[in-house]
């Protein structure tokens, strides 16, 4: 397990591929646990957010990774579709406990701060989010064998359909009606 954890570290740092993780379905199974308990500790955690969230959460979450694997499969690298959707899974997961780390731990590190408050545990907490979309963007292109820009450019394509789908679906977000 703990082999995992490092090699999806690596992954988040841009430093391996979707091809370190191990081809294996219980690889894939607790990737997913992870990214599902990530989530549910993120939305309990969070002011504001409600069951109904979470819900929402992991539907545009299963969105994305549905366009991930349509994408990996209509590129003919079908065989690397378990590894890259075991990545994309557990890269999220560990970007979402980091997201949970930075919005509960940094708070009281800021407020003894004279010119930081919660607006830069905001803007910290979303860089976190963020980086998401070069990690997915990486671990896209090196499963597709093709130039990182594109996965860059994938991610952030899937990024913002799935930001439209949760807004879509969400009336509180102000999305479209």
């Amino acid at each position: 397990m703990l082999a995992l954890l490092r090699t999806i570290l690596d992954i988040v740092r841009l430093r391996k591929g979707p091809d370190a993780i191990p081809y294996s379905w219980l690889v894939c199974f607790i990737a997913l646990l992870l990214w599902l308990m990530a989530g549910l500790s993120t939305t309990m955690v969070t002011p504001g957010m409600s069951d109904q969230d979470f819900l929402y959460g992991t539907f545009t979450g299963v969105v994305g990774l549905a366009a991930y694997a349509a994408i990996v499969v209509t590129s003919g690298h079908a065989p690397r579709l378990l590894q890259t959707v075991t990545a994309i899974l557990g890269s999220g997961a560990l970007i979402s406990f980091l997201f949970l780390a930075a919005s509960t731990l940094l708070p009281p590190v800021f407020a003894l701060l004279p010119i930081a408050g919660q607006s830069a545990v905001n803007i910290v907490a979303t860089l976190v989010l963020l980086w998401s979309i070069p990690v997915e963007g990486h671990i896209i292109a090196r499963a597709i064998d093709r130039h990182w820009y594109l996965g860059i450019a994938v991610a952030m394509a899937v990024f913002i359909f799935q930001l439209y789908l949760y807004s879509a679906l969400n009336p509180n977000t102000g999305g479209p009606t």
